[in-house]
């Protein structure tokens, strides 16, 4: 199973590194480039034209991997790790419209918000229901770190199942603002889903290929993402990114540890929402210099520091390893580690 797991990683890392040498200057000459949105920081404003769409970096490290890797499973019948990279790929496909109406508009507008919330709830219920379909979930809840399954109705849970899958999705995507933040805050998360399967067992292997594959192909687009960057995921990388850390959840059945394991994309969503909802409360005043939170850090909210682009980085992959640990110690006893 090590190998297997590490096997992943390296494919995924070297095919993403290999095709970022080819991809980026493409997405160069046909000037698929990155507008930056007028009322964002003006600060970024340098960033406008750099490539975007550079989530089929690290989608073909984690498809080539999934499939090369994960062959073995799918000949002993266990097909976990291609449904999450499918539900992952409808994310990424909805993000990629999203990111090719901005390049046609030549703006920083996509696809209305209604039109991305109504695909992104069909494709979020019809991946729990074909989970439940083949008995990957039950509708019962695991609570972390108490170690007890709530039963609840079966309604109310595809109600709940699709507000976490949709919630996720677009919180990772608000992550998405700085040079290697949403790249760098999802590490600690691919390695949690990795470091389960380790101590789980050989009946998460197909999962754990998964895991260990976004793990190596987010590395390798990080050769291209870490600041300055060269190129930006876009909707088509973080949507995708977003879909497939909400799939792993669900598909090793303990999604409420997404309130932990996601702390990071929880407060940057909202940090943008208390932002808002106060600004129309009080007719104009803020909570935060400006939102998502790794902006008002930009800007020295609070203490005076203003934090650059590569602090940020550091400072949100740290806490997500930190919380990425504490989910660790969260689900400990679900799976009888130790």
């Amino acid at each position: 199973m090590t190998l297997s797991l590490i096997l992943a990683f390296l494919i995924s890392f070297a095919v993403a590194v290999a095709v970022g040498k080819v991809y980026i200057p493409w997405l160069r000459k046909i000037k698929a480039g990155q507008e930056i949105k007028a009322n964002g920081p003006t600060w970024h404003m340098g960033k406008t034209g750099t490539p975007t769409m550079g989530g089929v970096i690290f989608i073909a490290g984690i498809t080539v991997a999934c499939l090369s890797v994960g062959f073995k499973s799918m000949l002993d019948g266990d097909f976990a790790h291609i449904f999450v990279l499918l539900f992952a790929l409808v994310f990424g496909a909805i993000g990629f419209l999203d990111d090719w109406e901005k390049l046609r508009k030549k703006t920083n507008l996509g696809l209305s918000a209604k039109a991305k919330f109504l695909l992104q709830l069909v494709a979020a219920l019809a991946f729990v229901l074909l989970l439940r379909k083949l008995g990957y979930i039950r509708t019962t809840l695991y609570v972390p770190f108490w170690n007890v399954e709530l039963y609840i109705p079966e309604a109310l849970y595809f109600a709940l199942a699709a507000f976490i899958i949709v919630g996720t999705v677009n919180a990772v995507n608000i992550t998405d603002g700085v040079d290697g933040l949403a790249t760098g805050t999802s590490l600690p998360v691919c390695f949690f889903f990795v470091t389960v399967t380790f101590y789980a067992g050989q009946r998460y292997l197909a999962m754990g290929i998964f895991a260990s594959a976004m793990l190596g192909g987010l590395m390798g687009f990080l050769v291209y993402n870490f600041n300055p960057a060269k190129v930006f995921m876009g909707d088509t990388g973080s949507l995708f990114l977003g879909g497939a850390i909400a799939a792993l959840a669900f598909t090793y059945d303990m999604p409420l540890i997404l309130i932990t394991l996601g702390i990071v994309y929880i407060w940057e969503t909202l940090s943008d929402i208390i932002q808002v909802t106060y600004f129309k409360l009080t007719h104009g005043k803020r909570v935060f210099k400006m939102a998502p939170f790794h902006h008002h850090l930009e800007m020295g909210g609070w203490t005076g520091k203003k934090w650059s682009e590569k602090e940020l980085f550091v400072l949100f992959t740290s806490v997500s390893l930190v919380f990425a640990i504490i989910s660790f110690v969260g689900i400990y006893n679900r799976f009888q580690i130790g």
